[in-house]
């Protein structure tokens, strides 16, 4: 069976304050993006995980697919399966394509054994994952709370819209970015800002890990410039980093715009 995991980008993202687990609550509106990996998993005689595309650093054992599988495993019995993994999402962008890939495991492999998980079930199992992952079990427009587990259905609609992705390869952990930031309240409520016109969000729609990002990599403040120089509405960087959004009303040209070597520009038609 093969699915095709999405990523996201998040529209502000406010950290509120650290937790007594060592996560942060944070306060972000979450939004499905179609750029994709691909993911195929079929019974099998043993267990197996492969990946292509980009490089996936780290133990393969503890990659969130492997990891999907196991809690299903251990829960169901279900037999061994092999897994391919083409991922074209870039890892450390903030685009959460790890989540993705996670979350979707679980529901390729809910419907492969028919163990008859609903959505609720499946965000449970996705939250053991990480807290990024229950967002991609419905992958609709939802406001983030808590870590980043507690979801609510947002009604905000980009259709028609044009998006831009820029991710010149800086890979940043998660860990980094939240010891370049204090946690603070914010001055105004994040859903009052979406439910602005979108040009309006350039001077309140924030995010708290782009300010101290940009400062530590100052290429990233000039593709933001860059992204309003070439007409977006509003641009900002996605999750803690390093990836840059611009939202445009129609495709602009990039040609010659941005030098690409080990990341990714990417043109999406929401």
């Amino acid at each position: 069976m093969i699915s095709f995991p999405i990523c996201k980008i998040n529209l502000g993202l406010h950290i509120l304050s650290k937790r007594k687990d060592g996560f942060h609550e944070i306060n972000s509106l979450m939004y499905p993006v179609p750029v994709k990996d691909v993911l195929e998993i079929v019974p099998a005689e043993k267990f197996q995980f492969e990946s292509g595309g980009l490089a996936i650093p780290g133990d393969k054992s503890k990659n969130l697919v492997v990891r999907a599988y196991e809690i299903l495993k251990d829960e169901f019995d279900i037999p061994p399966v092999s897994i391919y993994l083409y991922k074209n999402i870039p890892m450390g962008g903030g685009l959460g394509g790890g989540s993705s890939n996670g979350a979707y495991a679980l529901k390729v492999l809910n419907e492969l054994f028919l163990l008859g998980l609903s959505t609720e079930d499946l965000k449970n199992r996705a939250a053991k994952l990480g807290s990024d992952c229950p967002f991609f079990i419905e992958a609709i427009p939802q406001i983030a709370t808590g870590k980043g587990d507690k979801l609510t259905p947002f009604d905000l609609d980009l259709k028609g819209k044009t998006l831009v992705l820029v991710n010149v390869g800086l890979h940043f952990s998660t860990a980094d970015a939240y010891g370049r930031i204090n946690p603070k309240t914010p001055i105004y409520l994040l859903e009052d800002i979406l439910n602005e016109p979108i040009p309006n969000w350039k001077e309140t729609l924030e995010n708290d890990f782009e300010e101290p990002s940009l400062m530590a990599f100052p290429e990233l403040k000039s593709i933001k410039a860059k992204l309003y120089d070439l007409g977006a509405s509003y641009a900002a960087m996605t999750g803690s980093g390093s990836t840059m959004f611009g939202i445009f009303d129609s495709a602009p040209d990039l040609e010659g715009q941005f030098e690409i070597q080990d990341g990714f520009l990417e043109v999406v038609e929401l």
